[in-house]
């Protein structure tokens, strides 16, 4: 028995009790009241999140959302091309002290969105929607209208995101407790701006007027603006499943894109003859439009999916690969797919490939992980869910899977130690994955 567990053996009493307080413990130490300053409007607010703890929930959450969203792209000229044009607004923005950071994932859905601390992203998919450079200028302006504004921070102060700021530690996590052989349902799930922020009408409005102030003060004309908004119409209005995440989080009307209109009319008038760099534009992702086929061949078979059509998702994802046989999104997908069709080993096979193509990312080593264990190969699923847990610090649903693991292969003081250390990371909440690691422990002797 190990003793630095035995000394202290965990109650049932303390597991309910520290479980029946969870929200408190959670948010007690990440909120404070208090009153700030608008940096906007100069008016005073009500604020309780600190410019301090913005960056902090953004260093918390938006790695787990990156890593959602299939990494950041290792296409060096399209990651440079999109900080360059982010970075060109900075000088015109409210709070020029952020530490801003501007990236492409590799998700294929149609969205771009920002954490409080200043990191911003856009998807492959909606670059591919964009035709030019002040477009992209826009999009990012708007995001920077976000943070500007402090519109997470103020939703985390009204209480709307306080589930937010640990369900990124719980992104693994499925609805199962019996140990990872019904993990595969977790799956189906593709992430999707799980960590996102859902912005009001009014939140939208602001984004829109600072962004648009942002990009035509850095030398874009106000056309730029109008067109990102008529092209977001045009997807609201024919084919808003195909941009769901986006309008779930910036909810898109008539009144923004007639309010753009009325901006370049008016008030930006005098940009009319701003260049809108398309052409240097189209050159940047030229690399990226060459995957134009096979990206939506992949966001086809996602949309397979979701509709658990998962017969025609596998056979889509074969056609995408056969186009982008480098790609690690398509591998990935694929893999999912095949763990949800039951076929482990396949799975495994191209989650291996992903982890070859993309080794800085963890989502490769989460499904080998699960694969793995699928294949009762527990020795191999504990490496991999080792390195994701390197990759990806700060979850505990890997300290879980590693104990399960060492659990299977009979490994108990071991399993003992991070089926506690689990719980404590979780302050002992009551879920089908503590109350299994509980059990293992009462059974052992280190819980009573």
């Amino acid at each position: 028995m190990n003793n630095s567990i035995s000394k202290n053996p965990i109650s049932r009493r303390l597991f309910l009790k520290y479980g029946a307080f969870m929200s408190a413990s959670i948010a007690g130490p990440i909120f404070f009241t208090g009153c700030g300053v608008d940096p906007v409007t100069g008016k005073k607010q009500l604020m309780m999140v600190s410019k301090q703890q913005e960056i902090g929930i953004d260093k918390q959450q938006s790695s787990f959302q990156f890593s959602s969203d299939y990494g950041i792209t290792r296409d060096a000229k399209i990651n440079q091309y999109v900080s360059d044009v982010g970075k060109r607004l900075l000088p015109n923005v409210h709070r020029p002290d952020m530490p801003y950071n501007f990236h492409c994932v590799n998700a294929t859905y149609i969205n771009a969105y920002a954490f409080p601390g200043g990191s911003i992203a856009v998807t492959r998919g909606i670059l591919l929607k964009l035709d030019n450079e002040a477009q992209l200028a826009s999009l990012l302006g708007h995001e920077l209208g976000h943070i500007n504004a402090r519109h997470m921070a103020e939703q985390i102060s009204k209480g709307r995101l306080s589930s937010m700021l640990v369900s990124g530690l719980s992104i693994a996590a499925s609805s199962h407790g019996s140990g990872v052989g019904e993990l595969t349902q977790q799956l189906g799930m593709l992430g999707q701006g799980l960590l996102l922020s859902r912005y009001s009408r009014d939140n939208e409005r602001e984004a829109d007027y600072l962004g648009n102030e942002y990009m035509v003060k850095a030398g874009y004309p106000s056309k730029g603006f109008v067109g990102l908004m008529e092209m977001l119409d045009s997807l609201h209005k024919e084919s808003p499943g195909s941009a769901q995440v986006l309008f779930s989080t910036h909810p898109m009307s008539v009144e923004r894109l007639s309010s753009a209109v009325q901006r370049e009319k008016g008030v930006y008038r005098q940009t009319k003859d701003y260049p809108l760099n398309r052409e240097r534009y189209m050159d940047n992702i030229a690399f990226l439009r060459a995957k134009k086929e096979g990206i939506e061949l992949l966001q086809q078979g996602e949309k397979h999916l979701v509709k658990k059509e998962y017969d025609k998702a596998e056979n889509t994802f074969k056609k995408s690969i056969h186009k982008l046989k480098y790609d690690y999104t398509a591998h990935i997908l694929m893999s999912k797919c095949l763990m949800l069709r039951k076929k482990p080993a396949k799975a495994l096979a191209y989650a291996n490939t992903a982890k070859k193509l993309y080794p800085a990312e963890a989502q490769g080593y989460y499904i080998a992980g699960i694969a793995s264990s699928e294949l009762k190969k527990y020795g191999k699923a504990y490496q991999n869910f080792s390195k994701c847990d390197e990759l990806l610090p700060g979850n505990p649903q890997m300290t879980f899977y590693k104990g399960y693991c060492l659990d299977k292969k009979g490994d108990n003081d071991p399993a003992a130690n991070n089926y506690m250390l689990y719980l404590k990371k979780i302050n002992y909440q009551p879920n089908k994955y503590s109350r299994y690691a509980y059990n293992r422990l009462k059974e052992w002797g280190y819980a009573q």
